[in-house]
Order: C-alpha cells, then sequence, then structure tokens
C-alpha cells in the first residue's frame, strides 16, 4: 500500500494544482455561498439587531425641521438714488461669496438674533430637548451658566454654549455660482424654524445697512475734511499766481502776456507801414514818369490814367481835362470846317497848350505830395521797426517769469478741478447717506416646512438593514476565520496539496421500531452469519442511491476504479484523523456500493479497540480477525454475509483490552492474511483504527 500511493501521490496533486489556477469567480461564488448558508442566523440576527437599534432611536430621537431662506446679494438700486458710489464695488468672487457665508455663521450675528427672539430659554439651546445630540452636549453644559441679569442699559452676556448649539443649527450655502445665499435653520418647532431663518436674514440685511451707513458717514467726514484741505491749497495757489505776477508786472489780458500782444500789434503795424511805403513809392515813380515827359506833347495826356486812382479822382484835374476834351472836340471841328491854319482853330490850340501846362502843374503838386508822404512812412516804419526790437528784448526777458506763472497756474487749476470732483463727490455722499440703502435683499422668505428633515425614517431604516446586513457578514467571516474546521474542499485541498475525492453529507436516518422489528424478524439463523440488517446508515447507500450520500460514496468508488495505478484486486483502506468522524460508516457504504455493484468485496474491521462495524454488523459473533490471525479459526469459520449484496464481513471480537494494536496489524500472520483476501476477493475493504 505505501509503495503504490509513493507511486501514484504525485499525480493527483499535479492534477490538482492544475485545476486549482482555474478556480477563480467560482470559488468565490461557491465561498460566499457556503458562507451564507453556514452563517445565516448570525446575519439574521445582527439585522434584527440593528433594525431594532434603529427603530429604538427613531423613537427617542425628537424630529428636526429645516426652514430655508434665499437672500440675493447683487439687489440693483433705484433710478433716483443711481449715484456714483464713492466705495468700490466690485462684482461677487468665491472670496466674497465665503466672507459673506461667514458673516452669515457669526456670533456676533447670532447673539443678535438670540437677544431678540429670546432664545436663551428655548428648549433646542438650553438642553431641556432629550435626544443624542443634547446628551453629547451634556457634559459640555454642566459647566457653563446661565446670562447673569443685565444692569441698567447693558445687553446680557450669552453663554458660549448657546451661540454655540445656535451655530450648530444654522448653516448657509451658496446656490450653484449665483449670488443667492441659501440660509438653513434646524429647529425641533418647524414654525420657530421658519421664525429664526427669516430673524437671520433680517438681522444679516440690517447689519448690511449699518455697515454701509457707518461706510458712507466715515466716508462724508473724510471727505469733508479732505474739501476743506482742498480749497484751502488752490485758494493759496491762485494767490501765489496773482502775487507773482504783481511781482514782475506781468499782464495777461484775455489769457495773453502784454508782452506777446505788443509784439503781435507791432508786427501787425510794421507790416501796414511797409505796405503804405511801397505803395507811395510806386506811385511817386509813376508821377515823376509823367512829369519827365513834354507837357506839349498831346502823347503825354494818355499816361494820366496809368497814374490810377489819385489823378482820375482829382476834381482839378478832372474839371481841367474836361474842358480840354471839349476844346479837342472843337478844335477838331473848327478844322474840318475852316482849315487846320485858320485863327480860331490856332487860338484854341493854344488854350489847350495852356490847360495841359494847368492839368502837369497839379500833377507835380500831386507828385510832391506823395514824395511828403513817402518820406513820413519811412520814418513811422523806422519807428515801428524800433519799437519791435525793443519789445522782443522785453519779451525775451520775460520767458522764465512766463514758465514760472504757467506752473503755478496748473497747479492752481488742478488743485481747483479736484476741489470741484471732491465737492460733487461730498454732495452724492450727503444724499446717500439720507438714504441708506442695501444691496442684500431677501428672495424667498421661510415658512414652516411640512415635514421633517431628520432623522429620515426611511433612510435610517435602509441604513440599518444595509449596516446589519453588513456587519453580520463580517460577523459570519470572522467566525469562518476562526473556525478550525474544514467546511469546503479548496480547505482540504489548499491544506494537504491533494485532491478531495468528495464531499460525503452527514446522514442522518431514524430507524422506527417496525423497521428494526422487520429487519429482525428477516435475519436468518445465527449460526449461518448473515449480516445484520437493522443499521439503517450502514445500508443508506443500497436504500437510497439517488441521495448525495449515496453520490459522494460512488464519487469515491470511481475515483478508486480510475486510478492510473490499480491492480487487479485492490486494497483499500479507510482512516481518520480523530474518533467518530464517520470512517467506519465510510467503509461499510463503500463495501456495499462495491458489492451491490456486482464486484466480490470483503470488509475487514481492523479497529481492534473499538470494533464498532463489527457491533453493527454482526454483533453476535463470536470469532474474527484476532482469531484467524492466530490459527484457532479459519476464513471461513468466521466470515460473515450478506444475502441481497453478496458482502463478505470479517468481524473483530473484543474480549479484552488490547494494547499494543499497531503490532498486531504489522504481524506477519496478519501479510499472509491480506494476501488470501487479496487472491479470494476483487476489492478488500478495511476499517482502520483512527
Amino acid at each position: 500500500m505505501l509503495q503504490a500511493e509513493k507511486t501514484r501521490g504525485p499525480q493527483p496533486s499535479t492534477a490538482y494544482g492544475d485545476d486549482s489556477g482555474s478556480g477563480g469567480v467560482s470559488e468565490i461564488i461557491n465561498f460566499a455561498l457556503g458562507l451564507l448558508r453556514r452563517q445565516y442566523l448570525v446575519i439574521i440576527l445582527t439585522a434584527a439587531f440593528a433594525i431594532t437599534s434603529c427603530a429604538i432611536y427613531l423613537r427617542i430621537t425628537p424630529p428636526t425641521y429645516t426652514a430655508r431662506v434665499q437672500v440675493l446679494l447683487a439687489n440693483p438700486r433705484a433710478q433716483f438714488v443711481q449715484q456714483q458710489s464713492i466705495l468700490s464695488e466690485p462684482a461677487f468672487d468665491h472670496n466674497q461669496i465665503e466672507t459673506q457665508i461667514q458673516l452669515l455663521k457669526s456670533s456676533a450675528l447670532a447673539t443678535s438674533v438670540i437677544n431678540q427672539l429670546n432664545l436663551v430659554n428655548d428648549p433646542d439651546f438650553s438642553g431641556s430637548v432629550s435626544s443624542l445630540a443634547s446628551l453629547w452636549r451634556g457634559p459640555r453644559t454642566w459647566n457653563s451658566t446661565l446670562p447673569e441679569p443685565s444692569k441698567a442699559g447693558t445687553p446680557a452676556t450669552l453663554p458660549d454654549t448657546v451661540i454655540a448649539a445656535f451655530q450648530d443649527r444654522l448653516s448657509a450655502n451658496r446656490v450653484g455660482v449665483s449670488s443667492i445665499l441659501e440660509i438653513s435653520f434646524n429647529s425641533s418647532n418647524a414654525e420657530r424654524a421658519a421664525e429664526i431663518a427669516n430673524a437671520v436674514a433680517k438681522a444679516y440685511i440690517s447689519e448690511q445697512i449699518n455697515a454701509k451707513f457707518e461706510a458712507n458717514r466715515t466716508a462724508t467726514s473724510w471727505l469733508q475734511d479732505r474739501l476743506r484741505d482742498l480749497g484751502d491749497q488752490a485758494l493759496n495757489a491762485e494767490r501765489a499766481v496773482n502775487q507773482y505776477k504783481s511781482q514782475n508786472n506781468i499782464v495777461s489780458p484775455e489769457g495773453k502776456s502784454i508782452d506777446e500782444q505788443q509784439v503781435t500789434e507791432l508786427n501787425n503795424r510794421l507790416m501796414a507801414a511797409r505796405a503804405q511805403l511801397t505803395e507811395a513809392s510806386a506811385r511817386l515813380n509813376q508821377y515823376d514818369a509823367i512829369l519827365r515827359t513834354n507837357p506839349a506833347n498831346l502823347s503825354s495826356m494818355g499816361t494820366l490814367d496809368a497814374v490810377g486812382s489819385d489823378v482820375t479822382s482829382n476834381p482839378i484835374i478832372n474839371g481841367l481835362r474836361q474842358q480840354y476834351l471839349e476844346l479837342t472836340r472843337r478844335e477838331s471841328e473848327y478844322s474840318a470846317r475852316f482849315g487846320p491854319n485858320h485863327q480860331a482853330v490856332l487860338t484854341l490850340r493854344n488854350r489847350m497848350r495852356d490847360l495841359r501846362s494847368s492839368i502837369f502843374e497839379e500833377v507835380r503838386r500831386l507828385a510832391e505830395n506823395t514824395r511828403n508822404d513817402l518820406e513820413v512812412a519811412k520814418q513811422r516804419q523806422q519807428q515801428i521797426e524800433k519799437q519791435l526790437a525793443e519789445a522782443v528784448v522785453q519779451s525775451r526777458t520775460t520767458d522764465a517769469a512766463e514758465l514760472t506763472i504757467r506752473e503755478l497756474e496748473n497747479r492752481a487749476k488742478g488743485l481747483r478741478s479736484l476741489s470741484d470732483m471732491f465737492q460733487q463727490r461730498y454732495i452724492g455722499s450727503k444724499q446717500q447717506e439720507s438714504f441708506p440703502i442695501s444691496e442684500t435683499r431677501i428672495v424667498q422668505p421661510a415658512s414652516p416646512p411640512q415635514s421633517k428633515s431628520k432623522p429620515k425614517s426611511k433612510i435610517v431604516m435602509a441604513l440599518g438593514l444595509i449596516g446589519g446586513i453588513g456587519f453580520g457578514i463580517m460577523l459570519g467571516l470572522l467566525r469562518e476565520l476562526m473556525d478550525r474546521v474544514f467546511r469546503t474542499s479548496a480547505q482540504i485541498e489548499a491544506e494537504l496539496g491533494l485532491p478531495c475525492l468528495a464531499l460525503v453529507p452527514e446522514l442522518v436516518v431514524p430507524q422506527s421500531p417496525m423497521r428494526r422489528a422487520k429487519s429482525r424478524s428477516t435475519d436468518g439463523d445465527p449460526g449461518q452469519r448473515t449480516i445484520a440488517r437493522d443499521s439503517a446508515v450502514h445500508r443508506a447507500v443500497i436504500d437510497r442511491p439517488l441521495s448525495r450520500f449515496a453520490e459522494a460514496i460512488r464519487s469515491i468508488k470511481l475515483a478508486i476504479d480510475l486510478n492510473a495505478t490499480k491492480t487487479s484486486n485492490q486494497v483499500i483502506g479507510i482512516t481518520s484523523a480523530l474518533p467518530n468522524e464517520g470512517k467506519t460508516t465510510i467503509a461499510a457504504s463503500l463495501a456495499q456500493l462495491v458489492g451491490h455493484g456486482g464486484k466480490s468485496v470483503i470488509i475487514v474491521d481492523c479497529d481492534l479497540r473499538n470494533p464498532s462495524l463489527s457491533s453493527s454488523l454482526a454483533p453476535s459473533a463470536a470469532a474474527g480477525i484476532i482469531e484467524v490471525t492466530n490459527g484457532t479459526q479459519s476464513i471461513e469459520e468466521t466470515v460473515w454475509r450478506d444475502a441481497t449484496t453478496n458482502l463478505a464481513f470479517l468481524p473483530a471480537v473484543r474480549r479484552n483490552d488490547l494494547l499494543h494494536s499497531s503490532e498486531l496489524l504489522s504481524t506477519d500472520s496478519m501479510h499472509k492474511l491480506f494476501d488470501r483476501l487479496r487472491a479470494s476477493y476483487d476489492y478488500v475493504i478495511v476499517d482502520l483504527p483512527p
């Protein structure tokens, strides 16, 4: 047997190693199902305990109602107050929203609302309401004292526990990414929760108005002082400009300095004088050209018109020319009538010569007048040029003073403009101070909630059920880990490194008195050594061939038959680690199954100290394996048989306590006995000691 075990040992181990690698999810599922099957009572009890605890919690915990009010932080102003604000007002960002939330949760705002609504004696804050939260806050409130009575005009000092309880019930959150804040307050009374939530929102808006009013008043006071300083500075700057002008004799009418105006005027006069001088010189040249001609020449009269308007507009010359023209006409007429040498014609010609001389004398007089005008124009031009040179020199000397004056004037204008701007801001600030308005308003006031916000009965019970089941599974898993019993085939294979042939279920077959009497009545004569049939356990594989027990025994037989090292006659020993583990039942059932299949099989009871199989199958046996090995009895005289399955049984009769049973099993006579059994039977099933 040892040699055969050594020969076949590695093969099942290798096969097991191949199969174990493909276990995976199926093994986990089987383990989970087995865990639930074995530990379902623990899981059910834990879940029931958790649900009961949740029900008790819901029973003793007072309901909490949550009232919500929404506040808008960016309220558009009315048209009649849309003025330029003296304070910077950027758009709200995430940091400013968080700042407003912290202001809502501040102790100052909580104190204001508590004093306004007289919440010091409220059960939610005094700890008189029986709840887990109040029990938790109980030790902290033992050292706190009630607020001392306020003196005349002094508000009472609130304990920190009341403020902390108020802040614990107050929460503020931003609605999405908008500028709307949602203020929530928890209370055991729905109406009280809505009242406190609205009071918090109103107190926050009032605080915003007061803060803006104080800011406007502070800014107005600062503007007033600054405006006074700017007015004084502007006035002093203007006085400095006038004083500097007086010191440097600088007068600037119509925005220009006196020197600049004088130079401009002299330039204009000089240009006019030069134009007049040029005109007089040209006219004198024309007069001289006329006077250089011979007055007796008739063609010289035609040059008078080229002189200009001075000659043509002279009444004397015009009168003389009219007479000359009349005489010329008469001279032409007389010449044609009387001839060119007639005395009348000659007389007319003399008179015409006299008129030409008179005209030329008048022209000479005009030339002299023009020459006098030319001299006057030259003197005027020289005088204007002299005055212009003096004015230019004076202007150059006053350039530095003008730069200083310009700087002083710019400073005075800047201070005056700044003073005017601050004057406008001051007026706007005074108007805003007289009409303070906050950019925050209530969008949706709080109303008493219709249902409690916590504890949520369905959620608490669902969490209790899930938690109880989870904790029960954890306890069951802990029990599995602490359990030293093999529950699955995988545990056995992992521990031993060998394949598990079958898992034999526990077999409990009650045997009724009628069955026992019937089996005894069918037993043959004790002298015929027929196996007793009153043991239903040992015959379960025959009586119930389709049961799980029979399938497990059949798996063992198939493993024996399909063994690669099997021989023609096989000896199978059945043993166990400890007594009372079922090895005798397995051995008897395996022998019954083999015999029922038509094979010759014998079962040998080798448990010499506790021959339970012999007491069950052959209770009246007088001789057994010990007598056969001693030689006092033969095998044929000690073997018992089952008429149904043709099963042979070699019992062991216990006469006294055997101290050396292992030595008896290893004797030569025992070896010879099994050699004979191998030769006589196809299968030899041995019930070994544990």
